[in-house]
């Protein structure tokens, strides 16, 4: 899938968990350019298949659900702008201080390798910082903690 801002999740507005927190609502659909590169994968696929003599048996030429891959990306994306992306550039959450997302949603767009050593990275930078920020406070008000963190 391509990055697009309409794709996105958001805290539902009316729905909590048994606990009173708003559940995650997800919104994300395929776009008429990712539809059109699926239908061109598609027919590349029929075309080598029938280069080669392979006769395919089952074959679904639209794409699977969103969220049916195991390497999607972009859904909390990591900025410089708040109003642009979920996470600033240390993978904290802007609206919420001491949540780090470092998975491959923080990531704005996607290569066609596996991320994990990239996803590795950031968690590190990301711990670093949440260890830096605790420690330049006595008591952990960095993150707006309430009580003694030192414990």
């Amino acid at each position: 899938m391509l990055p697009r801002a309409e794709n996105r999740v958001t805290l539902h507005p009316t729905r909590r968990d048994i606990w009173g927190i708003p559940v995650l609502h997800i919104d994300c659909r395929y776009s008429e350019a990712d539809l059109a590169r699926a239908r061109e994968q598609a027919a590349a696929i029929r075309e080598i298949a029938a280069t080669v003599g392979v006769t395919l048996s089952r074959f679904n030429s639209r794409p699977p659900p969103p969220g049916s891959a195991i390497h999607e990306c972009g859904t909390a994306r990591m900025g410089i702008d708040p109003a642009t992306s979920v996470l600033d550039p240390n993978n904290q959450c802007w609206d919420a201080q001491g949540l780090y997302v470092t998975d491959g949603a923080c990531f704005p767009s996607q290569g066609t390798q596996n991320p994990t050593l990239t996803i590795l990275a950031l968690t590190a930078r990301a711990c670093h910082h949440a260890v830096s920020a605790v420690a330049q406070t006595e008591r952990g008000t960095a993150f707006g903690l309430v009580g003694d963190t030192a414990s």
